[in-house]
């Protein structure tokens, strides 16, 4: 008997996330251990009168592709992946990975190779899911390994993830709904501010957004999800901050991150755990020294680190900025092979918008 969250979460991403319609062609990108979630997937797909097709990920082969590809297939961009980005209609991938960390001993050489080819695909998605040609959607099943990263039991993992997708509810849709609302007063309040102002422990960071799109993500493209952003002037960011959260890239772990910007710019870089692979992140490319997102978590039914940042970033009462690429839809320009998220914790710390207070202690004052 199929797990009536499961069947809820299939229905809730099909027809609230990408609004699955009669012809659409849907990739399913799936580890195997989710497959009760893709099977219940395909089960409303097909309903709806439109075309799965599923794409089988698996841990091992990822670590046995990078361990003995040559360079020349590292820099090759395949004509078929190009194809399939840019003439699918829905895109929906689910995070369940048998292994978190398969990339661990890979030479970090070779993933910023693969990366920078990978770069048109990458184009490709920000290009078209900003004009609402492609639908898409990244959610998670949990698995013993995930379960493991986040130091939680099965059993307990299992109720965190359906408790953050609202899918213990028995209207999970209604629940999204509602949450789409509250996210919407904040998008009104950001909107009319120019300057934002955080100052938090370490952190004290200015960043101007004015005349960027703040966009709301309320479910459509993350399940869960809880999250507004943006995307700041380009050369605006000045000043210095700290991560509170470990940074995941890859499978390599890097903590304790502190950067300091001048004109928009990472100058200073440090890390407690994992510099040299922040350092080499960083040299990617020009984009990748830029902050291509700001963004404010607001799931508060998220209460803890994961070390997977489809949680981490929507954690409520945190920031997150991300270096690298920005979404196009936001007015951001900057460009990058990478988009690294990087999280600061506001439950103690304050925002000010224009001069005047506008968060503190985790909460926007509405």
């Amino acid at each position: 008997m199929v797990d009536v969250r499961i069947a809820r979460l299939a229905r809730l991403i099909t027809e609230y996330s990408v609004s699955v319609r009669e012809g659409d062609e849907v990739i399913i990108r799936a580890g195997i251990e989710a497959f009760p979630l893709v099977r219940e997937l395909v089960k409303e797909i097909v309903g709806k009168g439109a075309y799965p097709h599923i794409l089988v990920r698996d841990s091992a082969t990822e670590e046995i592709f990078y361990r003995y590809a040559k360079e020349r297939v590292l820099k090759h961009l395949s004509p078929l992946e190009k194809f399939i980005m840019e003439k699918m209609d829905v895109m929906i991938s689910i995070i369940s990975d048998s292994h978190v960390k398969p990339l661990i001993s890979i030479d970090p050489e070779k993933l910023k190779t693969r990366s920078a080819a990978r770069a048109e695909l990458n184009e490709i998605f920000m290009r078209r899911q900003a004009s609402g040609e492609l639908r898409w959607n990244v959610t998670i099943y949990p698995t013993n390994a995930l379960a493991q990263e986040a130091g939680m039991g099965p059993m307990e993992y299992e109720e965190f993830v359906f408790r953050a997708c609202m899918v213990d509810r028995e209207d999970p849709i209604e629940a999204w709904k509602k949450q789409a609302e509250k996210q919407e007063k904040i998008i009104n309040l950001l909107s009319k501010i120019d300057e934002l102002k955080v100052v938090s422990g370490e952190t004290n960071l200015l960043i101007k957004v004015g005349g960027r799109k703040w966009i709301n993500d309320d479910g459509h493209h993350n399940m869960p999800a809880g999250e507004v952003f943006s995307a700041p002037i380009e050369d605006s960011a000045e000043g210095y901050i700290k991560f509170d959260y470990p940074a995941v890239w890859g499978g390599f772990e890097v903590e304790g991150i502190r950067l300091k910007f001048e004109r928009g710019k990472v100058v200073e870089a440090y890390a407690e755990k994992g510099e040299e692979k922040l350092r080499k992140l960083l040299e990617t490319d020009e984009g990748a020294k830029r902050i291509g997102e700001i963004a404010f978590g607001l799931n508060y039914n998220i209460t803890r680190a994961t070390k997977e940042i489809l949680f981490d970033e929507k954690i409520g009462g945190t920031m997150h900025l991300a270096l690298g690429a920005a979404y196009p839809e936001t007015g951001g320009k900057n460009k990058s092979a990478i988009h690294w998220d990087l999280i600061v914790d506001l439950k103690r710390g304050k925002v000010y918008g224009d001069g005047e207070l506008i968060y503190e202690n985790g909460e926007f004052a509405l």
